[in-house]
């Protein structure tokens, strides 16, 4: 029982790290940026807005190509 017990941690740690997704690179964050204020601006955000705009922009491409997210840019 106590193998069980002990195999059972073992796989849910490792899971928990397998879900663990890789930082972007500053080139990507940069081109992502790039890619996100040409779309602000197409779609017409407003100026206090765009910092959020951005990073919601990002984060979500990001997301879409399997990278964690970031807090700021």
């Amino acid at each position: 029982m106590k193998t069980v017990a002990l195999l059972f941690v073992g796989l849910l740690s490792f899971s928990l790290y397998a879900d663990e997704k890789p930082a972007a690179d500053e080139a990507l964050l940069k081109e992502l940026k790039q890619f996100c204020t040409e779309m602000a601006e197409d779609d017409g955000i407003a100026a206090d807005k765009l910092a959020a705009y951005l990073l919601s922009c990002v984060n979500e491409e990001l997301e879409s190509e399997g990278y964690a997210p970031v807090k700021k840019l």
